[in-house]
């Protein structure tokens, strides 16, 4: 029987067809594959097309530059003071303003003053950006863990004293990471010539580097700051509900998530003006670009501190389109009381603490949130804080860690080993 040309021509293919896929089975317990990445300019983040040039390894199943932390807390290199100091009859008042990360600086300035001088301190109010917007400590800290923390530190009135509201109170202002030099020259004084005191603590830099015996009162301070302030459990409550909600929605990465202190009116009062590594806050486009060029893949799960969703959010879920706010991954009942426009203080609180639990924190946005958020972090271990860079190219993300950690120079490090 003769045998068409056609049929041998197509029985080679079949053959060449099938070796090819054994082969290609093979390569499945590879490591790696090859493709091509477009320019950076360029990249399309939904669809990479493979291309002949500028060949990279890229894992087959990528997981994103995850760090594997060992979850290894610091230990508190400070002691608590064996003595307390002689008592006075003066009162220490003064109010918590501006969010969390400006309430943790505010309690470690005036413990530090108060204990210097041997005054009570009175348990502050909490005071919003709107004139009248006014709360209790108790609706967003736990008072007694707060007092039990200072115990033999300072004493600590829970209520106003009647003999504040008939007197005059001297007025102070404070700058943050006071020292005891400041406070012989600056506070002393006023409060021997007036009995009690209101501090007011005002921020002449984001001065969180680790200092080198900086003021007899260094481990007063860093108590305060890492010893002192835990939320209520209600607010607790609504914390870990959200934190277990974005590890839910992270199943495809092992539970992990990004938070991004992204903020739309800070960042339309800035502007986000300057180049390179000088910029003070990024887009939610540049955000994205960076996250997507250090490795990170769209399946990544993002949580920004941005309230309610901002049409120029957009741009970063194009990238990544798991992109969450509060308001999306909030329980239903708990958004009248966490959401509404009179409640800032609980929106910034929910920001803070959901920050300092994620996987990886990337602050957009340069300030005292970033330094006060990175310090509870390195103090619980959790040290993958990466820091943008618009000039950045397909690189490590180590190549990123904030200078916090790389150098190991924030105040964390003066109070914990």
């Amino acid at each position: 029987m003769t045998v068409d040309a056609r049929q041998i021509l197509g029985g080679v293919v079949t053959f060449t067809m099938f070796a090819m896929l054994g082969n290609m089975i093979k390569k499945d317990h590879l490591d790696s594959v090859e493709v091509r990445l477009p320019e950076a300019s360029a990249v399309q983040f939904d669809a990479i097309k493979v291309t002949e040039q500028s060949l990279v390894t890229l894992p087959r199943v990528s997981k994103g530059p995850w760090k594997e932390e060992d979850g290894t807390e610091l230990k508190p290199c400070w002691t608590r003071p064996e003595s307390e100091v002689e008592q006075s009859k003066g009162f220490i008042t003064f109010s918590l303003t501006n969010g969390p990360e400006y309430h943790v600086s505010q309690i470690a300035d005036a413990v530090v003053v108060a204990r210097y001088l041997g005054a009570t301190l009175v348990l502050p109010d909490i005071r919003g950006s709107k004139p009248g917007d006014t709360r209790h400590f108790q609706e967003i800290y736990d008072v007694e863990k707060f007092v039990k923390g200072l115990d033999g530190v300072v004493e600590v009135a829970k209520d106003q004293p009647a003999e504040i509201s008939t007197r005059k109170l001297g007025v102070v202002r404070v700058p943050n990471r006071v020292t005891k030099g400041y406070i012989a020259q600056h506070i002393e004084p006023i409060f021997r010539e007036k009995g009690n005191l209101r501090l007011a603590t005002y921020f002449p830099s984001v001065n969180m580097r680790k200092t080198k015996g900086n003021m007899d009162l260094d481990s007063i301070s860093c108590l305060a700051t890492f010893g002192t302030l835990e939320l209520q459990p209600e607010v607790h409550e609504v914390v870990d509900s959200m934190v277990e909600r974005l590890r839910t929605l992270s199943r495809k990465s092992n539970g992990q998530f990004i938070a991004v202190d992204l903020r739309v009116d800070i960042l339309e009062k800035k502007g986000c003006q300057g180049s390179g590594t000088q910029k003070s806050c990024y887009s939610p486009h540049e955000i994205g670009t960076f996250l997507r060029k250090i490795g990170f893949t769209i399946d990544t799960t993002i949580y920004v501190t941005q309230s309610t969703w901002h049409s120029s959010l957009d741009a970063l879920k194009e990238i990544f389109p798991k992109t969450y706010t509060k308001e999306s991954i909030m329980p239903a009942e708990k958004k009248d009381k966490f959401l509404n426009s009179e409640s800032s203080e609980f929106a910034k609180a929910l920001d803070f603490y959901i920050c300092s639990q994620s996987d990886v924190f990337v602050p957009a946005i340069s300030g005292l949130f970033y330094a006060n958020v990175a310090g509870k972090r390195i103090a619980s271990g959790k040290t993958q804080i990466l820091v943008p860079d618009q000039l950045a190219t397909t690189a490590p993300a180590s190549n990123f860690l904030s200078f916090y950690v790389s150098k190991k120079n924030h105040f964390v490090y003066s109070c914990f080993c």
